[in-house]
């Protein structure tokens, strides 16, 4: 079972972004406001290393977007699965969908023990 998916809206914005910017990548931090927000970079823009884990892989056409999480981060929303959708508005932050004038958001269930 996937730990993240994609809205439909989500996956139109990503298309965009990736004819305009090439090959794309999430990760979501622990930060405090937008730093807890899914940030969307170029692939390899943000550096991953030992305290982050990959929750998984999105696949919009052709094209595989993974994502990232902090391990802290992880530690709370290890028992969710997480939606990355789009929403009206602007984030702050490096995110590449900031200057449309909208933002990126997850959406969380719980995941049943058999999901864990």
């Amino acid at each position: 079972m996937p730990r993240v998916a994609l809205t439909p809206e989500a996956a139109d914005v990503l298309r965009g972004l990736r004819a305009e910017h090439g090959d794309l990548m999430f990760h979501q931090s622990g930060g405090c406001c937008d730093g807890s927000a899914p940030m969307c970079y170029l692939a390899g823009e943000f550096r991953t290393g030992s305290s982050d884990v990959h929750l998984g892989d999105l696949a919009v056409d052709e094209f595989v977007i993974p994502v990232w999480m902090s391990a802290a981060q992880f530690e709370y929303w290890s028992h969710t699965h997480l939606t990355i959708d789009v929403v009206p508005g602007r984030g702050s932050g490096f995110s590449l969908e900031a200057p449309l004038g909208i933002r990126f958001l997850v959406r969380s269930r719980l995941l049943a023990d058999d999901e864990l």
